[in-house]
């Protein structure tokens, strides 16, 4: 089993160009299975992969779930598996792939909180005008994130060459190393021109677009941390996180008339689902789509 995992390691790594975070949870979640599987299967005497069957399975969900695993947690788990028993079928080592039979948890998926603009400018206007760099780059980063709709983990990899200044767009490196292109407008632009007045003395020879105060990369904590600060300088709910931001670039471009497939290149989700889950719409504008759009609607507002 152990060959058969370090095998799978290399798959993800090699061939899938998976991250690491994705990495280290598929093999977490297998590990835990081959120790479930251990104790409940084979008694102690190893486990091979031909001993996994859809009853063992189920089996280690179930165990799960009663040690208080969420529906997403789950989901995962079995994600996981179903990709390793998927690797060894190709190999020849498996006939079939047992973990295809389970159902799918099914997944309760809140919404992401959602900002109204008002309360996004009042966090954009929070940063007072200074010629600190760190404040400088505070209000670029909260500016970029809501003029572009960036991941917090692809505005942390930003490089220099990757900020195009006068055609306002970035070369962003998405989940699953997809590379795409984002656009940024006038005010963003403005903010990151002040910011790299002062970036550029201070660390002339690091790649990074974004700095800490030693001048190397800043850390995804800490562009976290910056948002959360600015968040309650400026009066919004501790939760407020650069996700946040991207939920609001995503809903207020929706809500403006832009549409799903649109929006769903401009924040780089494979799935038109995941942006269906992702956006927001507001009751407002479906009402105006539906004044507008159906026939008796129309005659209504004449009526009026």
């Amino acid at each position: 089993m152990k060959a058969a995992m370090d095998a799978f390691r290399t798959y993800l790594a090699v061939e899938s160009a998976a991250s690491p975070h994705t990495i280290r949870n598929y093999l977490s979640d297998l590990d835990q299975f081959v120790c479930f599987a251990t104790r409940y299967h084979a008694a102690g005497t190893g486990l091979a992969p031909t001993d996994i069957d859809a009853t063992l399975i189920r089996a280690f969900l179930s165990a799960a779930h009663e040690n208080g695993a969420s529906h997403r947690t789950l989901s995962r788990k079995l994600s996981s598996l179903r990709s390793f028993l998927a690797f060894l079928q190709r190999c020849g080592t498996l006939p079939d792939n047992v973990a295809q039979r389970i159902i799918r948890p099914k997944e309760r998926r809140p919404l992401p909180n959602l900002l109204p603009i008002d309360q996004v400018y009042t966090l954009l206007d929070t940063v007072a005008p200074s010629t600190h760099m760190l404040q400088r780059r505070d209000q670029a980063i909260l500016e970029l994130f809501y003029a572009s709709g960036i991941r917090v983990s692809e505005l942390v990899a930003l490089d220099m060459p990757d900020v195009d200044l006068q055609a306002g767009t970035l070369r962003v490196l998405g989940k699953g190393r997809r590379e795409r292109q984002v656009f940024f407008g006038p005010t963003a632009r403005r903010a990151l021109l002040a910011y790299l007045d002062t970036r550029q003395p201070f660390s002339p020879g690091e790649t990074a677009l974004f700095l800490n105060y030693r001048g190397t990369r800043l850390s995804t904590r800490g562009v976290q941390l910056l948002v959360k600060k600015q968040s309650l300088r400026a009066g919004l709910p501790a939760s407020t996180s650069p996700h946040t931001l991207r939920h609001a670039f995503a809903t207020h471009l929706l809500d403006n008339g832009a549409d799903l497939r649109s929006i769903q290149e401009l924040l780089g989700h494979r799935r038109l689902s995941t942006t269906q889950h992702y956006t927001h719409v507001s009751t407002d504008r479906l009402l105006e789509v539906y004044d507008q759009a159906h026939p008796r609607a129309r005659r209504r507002q004449g009526e009026l």
